[in-house]
This record gives C-alpha cells, sequence and structure tokens, in this order.
C-alpha cells in the first residue's frame, strides 16, 4: 500500500491578541492507503488542530503535508466527521444524505445517488430513508452521517470525536458500526480521540503527542485479537499493557505541563 497522508517536519503556530503560539513542532508521520489511524494526547495539544491542517482548512507554517501524492490538498477528496452528527432535522434521512450533492453537483450524480441507495440497504437504513432524524437512535444517526460522508467518495475520512456525544454503551456498538463500514468500504481514516481503549480497538496505528508544542511522541501498531473493537477489547494479554503504556505516556505529559 502507498502512502496516502505523509506529514514532513511539519510547524504550526497562530496568533493571539496577545501573543503567538506554538502549537506543532516537527510533526512526522505517514499513514497507508485503508488504514485506520488515531491521534491521542493531552488535551490542547493540537489534534483538532492536525485534523484541519489535512482538511485544508489551515496552512502549516513550515514544512509538507502531502495528500495523494500532491502537496495541494484537494478538499474534495476529504470527508469530515464532527463530534455531532449535524443531521438537519426538517430534512428526511435521505435529503440529509444526499446534502452534499446538492452542494457539490457532480458530474457523476446519478452514480453517487445509486451509491446512496446502496449504502443505505447494506447498512439497514433503507427502510428509514424517508423519515427524519429525530426517529432515529444515536446510533444509527451517526451512521447516516457517515453515509453521508462515504456518499461524496472522499479518500480520507476526518473523524474528531464523532462519538463524544453517545452514552457509553451505544458508543460501544457505534464504534463497531463505524468501523465495520469503513473497513467494508475500505477508506483511510484518521480519528482523534480522548478515549485510550477506543483508539487501540479501532486502530491500525496510534500516534501518540506530546503536549503543546505538539511532537509526535510514539507511534503504536496495536494488533489485537478480534475482528470488531468490542472483540478486541477483550484482549486481555494485549489490550492492558497497551492500555497502560499509553496512559503512562500522556501522564507523564500531563504532569510535565502542571
Amino acid at each position: 500500500m502507498k502512502n496516502l497522508l505523509i506529514y514532513k517536519d511539519v510547524n504550526f503556530f497562530y496568533q493571539t491578541k496577545n501573543d503567538e503560539i506554538f502549537a506543532l513542532k516537527k510533526i512526522n508521520f505517514e499513514i497507508e492507503e485503508e488504514c485506520f489511524a488515531s491521534l491521542v494526547g493531552p488535551s490542547g495539544c493540537g489534534k483538532t488542530t492536525i485534523l484541519s491542517l489535512t482538511a485544508g482548512l489551515l496552512k502549516p507554517t513550515s514544512g509538507k503535508i502531502i495528500f495523494d501524492e500532491s502537496e495541494q490538498i484537494d478538499t474534495k477528496k476529504i470527508g469530515y466527521m464532527f463530534q455531532k452528527d449535524h443531521l438537519f432535522e426538517w430534512r428526511s434521512v435521505w435529503k440529509n444524505i444526499t446534502l452534499g450533492l446538492e452542494i457539490q453537483k457532480p458530474t457523476d450524480r446519478e452514480k453517487k445517488i445509486a451509491l446512496a441507495e446502496e449504502l443505505l440497504k447494506k447498512y439497514d437504513l433503507f427502510s428509514f430513508k424517508d423519515k427524519k432524524p429525530r426517529s432515529l437512535s444515536g446510533g444509527m444517526r451517526q451512521r447516516v452521517a457517515l453515509i453521508r460522508t462515504l456518499v461524496l467518495e472522499p479518500k480520507l475520512l476526518l473523524l474528531d470525536e464523532p462519538f463524544s456525544a453517545l452514552d457509553y454503551q451505544t458508543r460501544l456498538s457505534v464504534c463497531d458500526d463505524v468501523h465495520e463500514i469503513i473497513k467494508k468500504e475500505k477508506k483511510t481514516a484518521l480519528l482523534v480521540t480522548h478515549d485510550i481503549a477506543e483508539s487501540l480497538t479501532m486502530s491500525d496505528k496510534i500516534i501518540v503527542l506530546s503536549s503543546r508544542p505538539a511532537t509526535v511522541k510514539e507511534e503504536i501498531v496495536p494488533n489485537l485479537c478480534g475482528k470488531t473493537p468490542f472483540e478486541k477489547r477483550e484482549d486481555n494479554a494485549s489490550f492492558s499493557p497497551l492500555f497502560e503504556k499509553i496512559w503512562r505516556l500522556l501522564s507523564n505529559e500531563e504532569k510535565q505541563t502542571t
């Protein structure tokens, strides 16, 4: 597999009213096609800044970001899922899913409409296509939000704590659902999360960041046994030591900033 996303010595400063903040310092990592990667780090270290840079919403102060073999980020190739599903309550599930097609007006619209129908059927939502979002459970809403993103056929999915608004039981179920969909559709994903267990059980690679200015402290490849995130939590022989290792890395960073 080739690398879809490469960070080379990326630095990022931003200006506040009173000061200049050094947010990222020589960030280096690579993410291969079809890899599910996670960013973990102390609060405020710059995880969401990395997502914004990757999405082309910000530009690095120095260094290079190479996406799909180009330094010019094509935003149409990137899908973004936020903490909230941002479904419009006055539109049906179908009209929410096809909203991006209304805005972008792609030349292959009919192909993407067919894809939307296929994804709704594949992930048990077709019977709800004419319902309003308020009639869906939290997990179903997140599946709709993900399908809305996939319909535009992005090469990379950016997930900014998409499960944080869900209760614990729903969160476990939705993690399984989202992981299954992303893997089945052979998408590359970059997840920001504060949940160590979530990063371990969903990811092929975990990028551990230091406190601000963030650097890459370590990269971890979990290789846990099990097909789903829920099953991987039961791999006690590997899960517990890895959880403790990441927890210690993050705890040491937080101690250094207090």
